[in-house]
């Protein structure tokens, strides 16, 4: 049995805690702040009740194989999962209106023929079947299996197949995102759909590689879901089945280094809190034959006061430059009957959007794409009578100051393009800034991680599970498999089939 030491309770960290208690080792969590969940953080106020991380769940099958393994009951035991239908609703530029199916490539491609016409229909399905085949050629290396020693493979061979484009006879292939946009599926309202997804992680489409394509393909295969009571469910049914699996939790315990003897890691040093068995404060040191670290690469070199952390020919991973703001609304009046879950508003001046969110510093756009999620959940509301909103939209990371109250405001004004009325029955609002992000996750400027993509000369590829440090091992977002709930399981998974089978472990097959 193993002393396992645990930084953070994000949900990779607490999700490989979990998992390595089951194998038997003593497994401790030291969270800096008072609560567990990382970005999955709940506001309430007034009889409403608002997710402030995360709004709804892909690719669920990650957390089934979680609750399963580590207690062999279905994780619908412990929450309630709905699926969402449909599982996008598109209110475009020009005003045209597409709602897509949830875990339906061929009900997606018929939306799109009523919507849209059947050329346009035709190139989206055409486009799919190349997203898929990116997926096929990526999904075990980035996703189930520890990142390969020779990383640089997937650094740089770009798996979406992308169709030759002829313009005054040159002959090319798509590159990036708006490459393929532009070139393969050519109507703006297709382009917006597709950039969509990359501005939902913050991601720049100018120079997001064509990789990018499984984003939509894994939502229209795996479809997408709502935790009933809202996300923060998710994440306390995890730490419970941590608790059940004898993990313990230190809370307001914030580690300030890792320890190292005889050239392997030997535990941490942290600052106690005022939680249950704490003590009163003052430096405490853990000792452990194994640290797992759930933080940005940044603060594992804090961590490890400089120590060579990343092992030979290690990626470098990408710190994430885009956060997110948040609008919670309060509103009187009911949700009405057949009210989609989730609108995506998209801009009205793609070029203005791209250039505030990844160019020069210019201001926030005055027409952002704004994310509306408006859940059937009496749990979030006071009664029938009244309706709990969230509005997200793609912020630089750091972003601070009266340019946010601004930038709230006009999504407000977009979101009005998906719930009429919407200022009128506006009751009360809370903003969610990336400065409250960086407190709940330590993120430095609030940046939130992306999920790895190949291709792109490895940007986007996260640093690997393993270190140079024999015995310390990364977990969550800002390590590989990267960012994303689905990522962060994937994450607790590898890290924990790397301590119970050692190095020599790839992935479950």
């Amino acid at each position: 049995m193993a002393r396992i030491a645990v930084i953070g309770a994000g949900l990779g960290a607490m999700t490989a805690a979990a998992r390595l208690a089951v194998a038997g080792h003593r497994v401790t969590v030291y969270e800096r702040t008072d609560t567990y969940g990382g970005a999955l953080r709940r506001l309430e106020r007034e009889g409403f009740s608002f997710d402030t991380g995360p709004g709804l769940l892909p690719l669920p099958a990650v957390y089934r194989d979680l609750f399963l393994k580590t207690g062999r009951e279905p994780l619908e035991a412990r929450v309630e999962l709905v699926q969402v239908d449909p599982s996008s609703h598109h209110v475009f530029a020009d005003g045209t209106r597409v709602p897509l199916p949830n875990a339906s490539r061929a009900g997606v491609v018929s939306a799109l023929d009523a919507a849209l016409g059947p050329a346009a229909a035709k190139r989206w399905g055409d486009f799919l079947v190349r997203a898929r085949e990116a997926w096929d050629r990526t999904r075990r290396p980035l996703l189930e299996e520890p990142l390969w020693p020779d990383w640089q493979v997937l650094a740089g061979r770009e798996p979406y197949p992308a169709v030759p484009h002829r313009k005054l006879l040159r002959t090319r292939t798509a590159g990036t995102l708006a490459e393929v946009g532009a070139w393969e599926l050519r109507d703006p309202r297709l382009v917006s759909l597709l950039e969509g997804y990359a501005l939902e992680h913050g991601l720049d489409p100018r120079s997001t590689p064509a990789s990018a394509a499984v984003l939509p393909y894994m939502e229209h295969a795996f479809g997408t879901w709502y935790v009933r009571g809202g996300m923060r469910e998710l994440a306390r049914a995890v730490y419970e089945r941590c608790l059940a699996r004898r993990v313990e939790f230190r809370f307001g315990a914030e580690v300030t280094g890792v320890l190292e003897k005889d050239g392997r890691v030997a535990g941490v040093e942290f600052t106690e809190g005022a939680s249950p068995g704490s003590g009163s404060g003052g430096e405490a040191v853990a000792e452990a034959d194994h640290v797992i670290a759930g933080v940005t690469p940044g603060a594992l070199d804090r961590l490890t006061r400089g120590a060579r952390v990343r092992g030979e020919g290690e990626v470098p991973g990408r710190l994430g430059t885009a956060s997110r703001l948040t609008v919670l609304l309060a509103l009187r009046g009911g949700r009405p009957e057949g009210t989609p879950h989730r609108t995506v508003v998209h801009t009205r001046d793609r070029e203005a959007e791209l250039e505030s969110l990844f160019g020069s510093p210019a201001g926030l756009p005055a027409h952002p794409t704004v994310t509306v999620l408006r859940p059937d959940d009496p749990a979030l509301v006071p009664d029938t009578d009244h309706e709990a909103v969230t509005l997200t939209s793609a912020v630089p990371a750091g972003s601070a100051g009266p340019g946010l109250d601004e930038h709230a405001r006009n999504m407000i004004i977009a979101a009005e393009r998906a719930v009429p009325g919407l200022r009128d029955r506006l009751l009360h609002s809370e903003v969610r800034t990336p400065d409250d992000i960086a407190e709940a996750t330590g993120a430095k400027g609030g940046a939130v991680p992306v999920p790895a993509l190949a291709a792109a000369g490895g940007r986007l590829l996260h640093p690997s599970n393993s270190t140079g440090i024999p015995g310390l091992l990364t977990v969550g977002g800002w390590s590989h498999p990267g960012g994303g709930l689905p990522h962060a399981g994937m994450s607790g998974a590898l890290v924990a089939g790397l301590i119970v089978e050692g190095p020599e472990f790839r992935g479950s097959q």
